[in-house]
């Protein structure tokens, strides 16, 4: 959907994909705001920062990783808005895997479609928590490999879906070209109890699946769009339906992490 916090690759040289081209900035920010139903869409999951923010009483800086073209400060105004790609109107250039702040000095870590374009996301996920303070948050909102996504990442998306993946880490062909669309399921859902044992002040608060249509029916980043504004709330009570039938029906997760103060005994 938007700018990736995963670093480019270093063994290999090719022609730069167009995805992965600074340039086309103008091009992503024209997509995202002249489709409603994609903005709206963008819009919740800002206001799903907001409430993560409200919901908790921890004090600190707010952190959006891949921000690209996105506009989180329309929403969250102190929000600090980066990106592994050189974007316009960013607070900075960050490499998730190296995250420039000092140890509990962040109150919230926010991940719009980001997650699964990190090559090596146990050391982002050691590296925030280092940098949470006892009772910041992270929020992931990522593909979820469910019944309606799970054929159309496997046969119709452009970027690598592997489920069967052994290791969390990936080569990456660049920020966003670079990808496992299933990360997200595998870290939190297939492989929980390694996530425990490897981030024991990482407590899951939730695993929450939703948006079976809304999106593939924007059309993303294409042209195309097959919803448009008007429609995005019959859109939405459609999804909310499918997911009340069973979460498998989600093409989406939204996944909330909590840093303790102690280790955690079991999310």
């Amino acid at each position: 959907m938007q700018g990736r916090a995963s670093r480019p690759a270093r063994a290999r040289r090719r022609t730069m994909d167009p995805l992965d081209d600074p340039a086309e900035a103008g091009r992503l920010k024209e997509r995202i705001l002249g489709k409603a139903s994609l903005r709206k869409f963008y819009e919740e999951a800002y206001r799903k920062y907001a409430a993560c923010i409200s919901g908790s009483a921890t004090p600190g800086p707010a952190l959006e990783l891949g921000s690209g073209m996105g506009f989180a400060k329309e929403v969250i105004p102190g929000i600090l808005a980066t990106d592994v790609l050189p974007y316009p109107s960013l607070d900075g250039v960050i490499d998730a895997t190296r995250l420039p702040f000092t140890e509990e000095s962040l109150g919230y870590i926010f991940l719009l479609d980001v997650f699964h374009h990190i090559p090596d996301v146990g050391t982002f996920l050691a590296e925030a928590e280092r940098c949470l303070r006892p009772g910041g948050r992270i929020l992931i909102v990522d593909p979820h490999p469910g019944w309606i996504s799970g054929p159309i990442l496997k046969y119709l998306h452009h970027e690598p879906f592997r489920p069967g993946a052994r290791d969390w880490r990936f080569e990456t062909s660049g920020p966003l070209t670079g990808a496992n669309q299933a990360l997200a399921w595998i870290v939190f859902r297939r492989d929980r109890r390694l996530f425990e044992s490897r981030f024991p002040r990482l407590r899951l608060r939730s695993y929450h699946p939703h948006s079976p249509l809304r999106y593939w029916l924007s059309g993303g980043l294409r042209r195309w769009s097959l919803l448009p504004g008007w429609a995005f709330s019959l859109a939405t009570r459609i999804d909310r339906f499918l997911v009340g039938i069973s979460p498998e029906f989600g093409s989406f997760v939204d996944i909330e992490l909590e840093k303790t103060g102690a280790p955690a005994s079991g999310a």
